[in-house]
């Protein structure tokens, strides 16, 4: 551990330089992946100096107690050897998960979709709880929500709908979102009062940046077309809705929010661009034969991941076997407890695969 912290140090050092080069500054691709880079780097440095002055303390009082014959300097060296000791078992945990090889994309903003599955008009609403939950979520962390595309349920919620999170780590947190998720309740239409099982499917991508991806102008279809309200009646008499269409790979990507066709195309080629990019990692993953065993790999909307039980007010996530009986709470926005979970077990395989 100690040679790959010296050499992460020393990589520390040059990045540090590299990125006060006039040639590197002018060079914006170059500078954003150093800065980045600077940024991870000094979190892993400032831990193994932590450490290296607990390693230092411990040999200090070490030689003391061999040493000193004083009884009262011995005492104070043993105290503070076993608070030194403890500090450096925990130093040792916390560098251990900052050594696990990071996602690149967890940094990035997400793109986030919400499409109801089965149940009808059940699942609309519940897809409309879901988008209501995660708006509360991103409120709660200081972040920013765009809405980008939807299509309304006609019971209310929604069949669909596409919104960007603007936000620090804002990916590395909604990845674990990616899935299906089940609700068992008795919709409001039932009169014998059973409960239904619905689904939605919820898709998060890393919003890929404009040096991620290359686009071409040629291989991009664009359609305009207007923006629906609620019921299906037009909210406007112009063509501001974008449809764009990349045609070497027929991925198709819309957006109807803005009230500009310039904002709209732009917020789709954002999504275009992110549903591309996404694309590209399977492929690239696929070739190295590294398809990611993650629980968060690629937000497989066929596996089911997590479910919602109101009669009994719980909540299941069954990628770790975790139970909460806090269904309104989470519901309302507070889904940190189960995120955090997530990461505590995706980090502990990580470390597993780590000493295979």
């Amino acid at each position: 551990m100690i040679d790959k912290l010296e050499a992460i140090k020393k990589r520390f050092e040059e990045v540090s330089k590299q990125i006060i080069d006039p040639d590197v500054i002018s060079d914006m691709k170059r500078y954003i992946k150093l800065n980045k880079e600077y940024k991870d780097l000094e979190i892993i440095v400032n831990a193994y100096s932590k450490y290296s002055n607990v390693i230092s303390n411990i040999d200090s009082a070490k030689e003391i107690l061999s040493k000193e014959s004083d009884l009262e300097l011995k005492e104070m060296a043993k105290s503070e050897l076993e608070l030194d000791l403890i500090k450096k078992d925990s130093l040792e945990k916390e560098i251990k998960v900052l050594l696990i090889p990071k996602d690149p994309n967890d940094s990035k903003n997400a793109v986030v979709e919400i499409i109801a599955g089965t149940g009808g008009d059940e699942a609309s609403i519940f897809c409309g709880d879901l988008f209501r939950m995660y708006n509360k979520y991103i409120e709660s962390k200081k972040w920013k929500v765009e809405l980008v595309d939807y299509s309304e349920g006609t019971s209310g919620g929604f069949k669909s709908i596409l919104f960007n999170v603007i936000g620090e780590e804002a990916y590395g947190f909604l990845k674990y979102e990616g899935g299906v998720h089940r609700v068992q309740r008795v919709p409001k239409t039932e009169t014998q009062g059973r409960v239904h099982t619905s689904a939605s499917a919820v898709i998060v991508l890393p919003e890929a940046e404009d040096f991620d991806v290359e686009l071409k102008d040629s291989e991009i279809k664009k359609e305009t077309y207007c923006s629906s309200g609620p019921g299906g009646q037009s909210v406007n008499t112009t063509y501001s809705a974008v449809r764009l269409t990349h045609l070497p790979t027929g991925i198709v990507a819309q957006c109807q929010d803005q009230k500009s066709q310039i904002k709209n195309h732009a917020q789709a080629l954002k999504v275009l661009r992110s549903r591309i990019y996404e694309l590209e990692l399977k492929k690239k993953d696929e070739e190295e034969g590294n398809l990611r065993k993650s629980m968060v790999s690629s937000g497989d909307r066929s596996d089911k991941i997590r479910t919602y039980n109101y009669p009994q007010g719980r909540v299941t996530d069954h990628r770790i076997g975790l139970t909460l009986y806090s269904l309104n709470e989470i519901i309302d926005g507070d889904i940190n407890k189960i995120i955090e979970e997530l990461k505590i077990a995706d980090n502990a395989d990580k470390l597993k695969d780590g000493h295979e």
